[in-house]
């Protein structure tokens, strides 16, 4: 059985950043983490240390988890995210701030995705999603649409029942989909069109009992 992180690897791995993630560390800590299995050493200068999957796992156990995988009818809200740690909106938050320093954080982990894409991606390739996208679909997802200035579901008003406008992205039973929802039909069919732009298959379904169209949305591999 694998031994767990030593408390002071346990803080590097929490501290790493939230997309890339990228660590900082001595030479030492860093090449312990290496031996475990938990980052690796970019081959491309300036040589950085950044977490592998595994790596990641550890520290999401200590992040709210995802939205809960739902059929076609509406989710409840997704869980709080603990402070300090960025995720994207994927709509129905609570106490969401916007402004200049919300646009910065969503500009930065946009680009920090893309390079992601371009370090663990064959050949370097950007027009696709990475393994951590596929890993995250929900976050990944709601990352692409928040980028490209799409607006998240605002949380419902208490006793007006759903909150109207605003895109919703949340998992499905399917494997590597999930749904989309924008009430507005112009602007559902914008977020199908950032969404393939950011190198995912889109289409757009129906649900048989409200009528109401939504997208469902893969990550392309090629």
């Amino acid at each position: 059985m694998t031994r767990p992180p030593t408390a002071a690897q346990r803080r590097i791995i929490d501290a790493a950043e939230p997309v890339t993630g990228r660590l900082r560390g001595t030479e030492a800590q860093l090449a312990a983490l290496v031996r475990r299995g938990l980052a690796f050493r970019h081959p491309r200068p300036p040589h950085d240390h950044f977490l592998t999957p595994a790596g990641h796992r550890v520290r999401e156990t200590a992040e709210a988890p995802e939205a809960l995988p739902e059929a076609p009818a509406p989710a409840p809200a997704p869980a709080s995210v603990p402070a300090g740690v960025f995720a994207a909106r994927v709509g129905g938050e609570e106490a969401a701030v916007n402004g200049p320093a919300r646009a910065r954080e969503v500009h930065s982990a946009w680009q920090g995705l893309l390079e992601l894409r371009r370090m663990t991606n064959p050949g370097g390739a950007t027009d696709r999603p990475c393994a951590w996208e596929r890993a995250h679909l929900v976050r990944a997802a709601a990352l692409a649409l928040e980028a490209a200035g799409h607006r998240p579901e605002p949380a419902p008003t208490p006793g007006a029942g759903s909150a109207e406008g605003g895109y919703r992205v949340r998992a499905t039973p399917q494997p590597e989909a999930v749904a989309v929802r924008e009430p507005d039909a112009e602007a559902l069919r914008a977020c199908a069109a950032t969404l393939e732009g950011a190198g995912w298959q889109v289409g757009e379904h129906m649900e048989p009992r409200t009528r109401r169209r939504y997208l469902l949305a893969s990550p392309r591999r090629s």
